[in-house]
């Protein structure tokens, strides 16, 4: 199944295009997760990869392992200092104003019984950027792409929802929900002193073309 996935492999690196639907680490109910099948992404190395961020469940596309903990302390690295390229597509509940912007929203975390957790804009909150641009139009929704500078929590699920005032299609803690999240994680890159860059591209998934974008 993963080995299908796979979009990028070196000595230092994999990255795979992730199922949405797939949990990256164990869920509380045991079921399936990426973090149960890394035996089966070692290709010939004594050690499991070892993921290198997160991407919700019910988002798809390129995700980074480590091979080795000098490629896991130096791509935690290039991750703290901001130096990581990721490119997202998502299909809006709506059509933005204008071409392109940037989202500069602050996020917090908050918690409640009847809701369980989630984030909201919060000028207290850590700061969180997103720059945006409308890729295409299909009658009241749009395919936009996404490029966050920081890596927050559901940080362009609730930008879209809050930032922009236009819920992405299916999200359901920040929309209306639906039988799939219109998220998609299409780019990576990666910087590395002395060598070619990591770099990867996921195709866009099936669902996407199903409501009309990405055909072209």
């Amino acid at each position: 199944m993963f080995q299908d996935r796979v979009l990028f492999i070196d000595g230092e690196a994999i990255v795979i295009d992730k199922p949405a639907g797939l949990p990256v680490d164990r869920p509380r109910d045991r079921s399936l997760s990426l973090e149960d099948q890394l035996h089966h992404l070692t290709f010939g190395f004594r050690r499991d990869p070892v993921p290198m961020h997160r991407l919700d469940r019910d988002t798809s596309g390129c995700l980074l392992l480590a091979r080795n903990p000098k490629a896991m302390k130096r791509f935690a690295q290039a991750f703290e200092t901001g130096s990581v390229g990721k490119r997202y597509l998502a299909i809006l509940e709506g059509v933005p104003e204008g071409q392109e912007g940037m989202i500069d929203l602050p996020l917090a975390k908050i918690s409640s019984a009847e809701e369980g957790w989630r984030m909201r804009g919060d000028p207290k909150g850590k700061a969180a950027r997103t720059r945006w641009e409308l890729l295409e139009t299909r009658g009241a929704r749009a395919l936009l792409a996404f490029y966050p500078e920081t890596g927050r929590t559901h940080q362009i699920r609730i930008h879209a929802a809050e930032g922009l005032g236009i819920p992405i299609v299916g999200d359901p803690v920040y929309g209306a929900g639906g039988p799939a999240v219109m998220l998609h994680a299409e780019g990576l890159t990666i910087p590395r002193e002395g060598k070619p860059p990591v770099e990867a591209h996921a195709p866009i998934p099936v669902r996407f073309h199903n409501l009309g974008f990405g055909r072209d």
